[in-house]
C-alpha cells in the first residue's frame, strides 16, 4: 500500500464490501508482512476471497 491512510481505505473496503472478518484480515496481514507479499493475493492465496473478488479488490485499487 502506498500509505496508512490508503491500506485503512483497503481494510475498510474489505470488511464492508466483502464482509471479511478482523480475524481473517489480521492472519492476512500478518503473513503479508511476513512474507512480503500483497494483501490481496495473501487473500487469495488462503481461500479467503475468490479470484471474482480478488478482481474486485484490485478494481477498487485501481481507483484510489
Amino acid at each position: 500500500m502506498p500509505d496508512r491512510y490508503s491500506h485503512r481505505k483497503l481494510l475498510k473496503f474489505l470488511k464492508d464490501e466483502l464482509k471479511l472478518s478482523s480475524e481473517s484480515l489480521v492472519m492476512a496481514e500478518r503473513s503479508a508482512k511476513d512474507n512480503r507479499g500483497p494483501l490481496p493475493m495473501v487473500l487469495w492465496q488462503y481461500g479467503l476471497v475468490t479470484l471474482e473478488q480478488l478482481d474486485k479488490i484490485y478494481d477498487w485499487l485501481e481507483r484510489i
